[in-house]
C-alpha cells in the first residue's frame, strides 16, 4: 500500500499552529496594490485563521492520516 500524499496546493497555502488551529493569509495583496491605501495592506499583512466549520476538511488535505 502507498503513502498517502500531502495536498501540496493547501500545504502551500495553510499551517497548522501549536493548539491545532488552521492559519492562512489574507487575499488580495498581491497586485494592484497602488488603489490600496496603506491601512489596508497593514490589515493585509496579518495572518487570519481559518473559521471552525472548514478546520476539519483542510487538516484532512494537509494531515491524510488524522
Amino acid at each position: 500500500m502507498p503513502k498517502m500524499k500531502t495536498n501540496r496546493a493547501a500545504a502551500k497555502r495553510f499551517r497548522v499552529t501549536g493548539t491545532g488551529r488552521v492559519r492562512r493569509t489574507k487575499g488580495g495583496g498581491n497586485h494592484g496594490l497602488s488603489n490600496k491605501n496603506r491601512k489596508r495592506l497593514r490589515r493585509l499583512r496579518n495572518n487570519d485563521m481559518v473559521d471552525t466549520a472548514f478546520e476539519k476538511r483542510i487538516k484532512h488535505l494537509l494531515l491524510p492520516y488524522g
